[in-house]
Order: C-alpha cells, then sequence, then structure tokens
C-alpha cells in the first residue's frame, strides 16, 4: 500500500474528503460508488465499478483479475 501522506479529519458527521487529485486518479464523480472494509486496524476504500472497465456498458460483466469486463469486449480481446 503507497502512503500519500495526506491527512484528513473526521468531521461531527463521521465524513472525510477525499482529494481531488484521489478521486480524479480514481475516476470518481459525485455520486460514485465505494465500498469499505476493515482490514487489522486499518479502513479501506474502494472504487466500485459498476460497469465494464474497458466500455462502461452495464451487461454480462464478469470478473476479470479485480476488473469487470463485457462479454462484447471479452470478443473484441480474443479477435485480437
Amino acid at each position: 500500500m503507497k502512503s500519500t501522506g495526506i491527512i484528513r479529519n473526521v468531521d461531527d458527521l463521521g465524513r472525510i474528503v477525499i482529494p481531488k487529485e484521489l478521486r480524479t486518479s480514481l475516476e470518481m464523480t459525485e455520486g460514485s460508488p465505494i465500498e469499505m472494509f476493515i482490514e487489522g486496524d486499518k479502513l479501506i476504500l474502494s472504487r466500485v465499478y459498476k460497469g465494464c472497465y474497458l466500455c462502461g456498458a452495464n451487461a454480462e460483466v464478469k470478473d476479470f483479475n479485480g476488473k469487470f469486463i463485457c462479454a462484447a469486449c471479452i470478443e473484441k480481446i480474443k479477435a485480437l
């Protein structure tokens, strides 16, 4: 896990602000779903992709090494 050196305080409602640089690098926009995990004493936030990692389609996606890829993109890759 790479340290960013960024520290944020939790507000009185339990919220934190994810810095713009991190949101941009993860392609997060307002309303992007985030999944939370606890690993030992760490809170891990993970971006949830709803559709195909390559084209964004939501139909027939399959998990490939943690990325969801649709059947159409799989066929295009096979054809290469």
